[in-house]
């Protein structure tokens, strides 16, 4: 019962995969693109959910708002730490952090619990089956 988080090189604070979009790339693209480039695996077609959009200060950039599409997908392929990625930890979404979590990612899990508890089961019962 876990949710993928990753840490990049030199950084502390674990978050959900994802990155920055390039020219005209839609957020499905980017995180397709992302997930690739910094975990070596895939979404599988037609198995992503759009959850909504958040917002929060960035973990890693003093100063700046992180602005995120926030999608439950099935992945494809066998995960693996790559590029700027220093570790991957499937956690417990529902227990207490046992580590550093980036401020969105404390903010969706605070308001999956809170108002969609069904947004939860989910993303917490894709991490299961892996």
């Amino acid at each position: 019962m876990a949710g993928l988080l990753e840490r990049k090189k030199r950084t502390k604070a674990f978050m959900q995969p994802g990155g920055k979009l390039r020219d005209s790339e839609s957020d499905l693209a980017a995180l397709e693109r992302e997930l690739g480039e910094e975990l070596m695996c895939s979404i599988r077609p037609r198995g992503a959910a759009f959850l909504g959009r958040f917002s929060a200060p960035a973990a890693n950039e003093s100063g700046c708002i992180v602005d995120a599409a926030l999608y439950r997908v099935e992945l494809a392929g066998s995960v693996k730490a790559a590029a700027e990625i220093e570790e991957i930890l499937w956690r417990d979404l529902e227990g207490a952090p046992e580590v550093e979590i980036a401020p969105l990612t404390e903010m969706v899990l605070r308001l999956a619990k809170k108002r969609n508890p069904a947004t939860l089961r989910a993303w917490r019962d894709h991490g299961s089956s892996q």
